[in-house]
């Protein structure tokens, strides 16, 4: 019974090193890929702090607290569907997808590898949004909405790394990134995340909830005060259906390859 189960425990053991030495060199990869880490870790920070504070002028408290939701919401969509969707094209292209398959893995090691990695990119990014909004902005909250609007960024990671996921099943590596700037670009500004949706035009307003982007911004944009009479579960739920119909769409494609 004991060599039972210590073998039993070695076993269990063993896989979760595995799942954590697959996210560390994930994480390594990433971070040692200027292409990827300069413009998701430093662009959000930088476009908030130029638009925001130098070229806003004198911008009220509210809008400083507007924009720091809109950038972190940013933040977290540009970490998940580069990180998912061009280096699963890559891997798709490169015949290291159907290496690690052949490898006796863990059951969801790359995916998991990939979440976890694009969940500690989306906390640097938003530790460094809060940092300038504190400092620079002067945003002030209280601790329960600094907590609120991390973790409601922290689960933006999930819809949009399957929106990723899939988009980096549709085209090989060099085609991915302007594929995904043609989705996350236009998304990010037709969802209000730099202006209020009532400033863009009424046709443009009132397609706005079709984008998961919007949803995600509404429940971080309630953290900061904004979005009165929102109801945050409806906005989780649609998000969370985002995120399994475009990993179920993604799953399909990549069994097929």
């Amino acid at each position: 019974m004991d060599a039972t189960t210590t073998a039993a425990d070695g076993a269990i053991a063993s896989r979760w090193n595995a799942y954590l030495q697959e996210a560390r060199y994930e994480f390594l990869r990433l971070l040692r890929s200027p292409s990827f880490a300069l413009p998701v870790l430093l662009f959000p920070p930088l476009f908030y702090l130029l638009f925001g504070e130098v070229f806003g002028g004198n911008r009220s408290p509210e809008a400083a607290r507007f924009l720091l939701a809109g950038y972190s919401v940013f933040g977290v969509m540009g970490v998940a569907l580069f990180g998912f969707g061009v280096t699963v094209a890559l891997d798709r292209e490169q015949g290291l997808l159907l290496l690690k398959r052949a490898q006796p893995m863990p059951p969801g090691a790359y995916l998991l590898a990939k979440v976890a990695m694009a969940l500690l990119f989306a906390a640097i990014v938003v530790a460094l949004l809060a940092l300038l909004g504190a400092t620079v902005a002067v945003v002030r909250l209280a601790p329960v909405q600094w907590l609120g609007l991390s973790a409601t960024c922290l689960l933006g990671v999930l819809p949009f790394a399957a929106l990723g996921l899939w988009l980096g099943t549709l085209v090989g590596g060099r085609g991915a990134p302007a594929l995904i700037n043609l989705v996350y670009l236009p998304m990010a500004f037709l969802s209000g995340l730099f202006i209020p949706l009532s400033m863009l035009p009424a046709t443009l307003k009132s397609i706005a909830p079709l984008w998961p982007a919007y949803h995600l911004a509404r429940i971080a944009q309630l953290q900061v005060g904004f979005a009165d009479g929102v109801v945050p579960w409806l906005h989780v739920g649609v998000l969370l259906a985002v995120a399994a119909v475009f990993f179920l769409l993604a799953r399909r494609r990549l069994d097929r390859a």
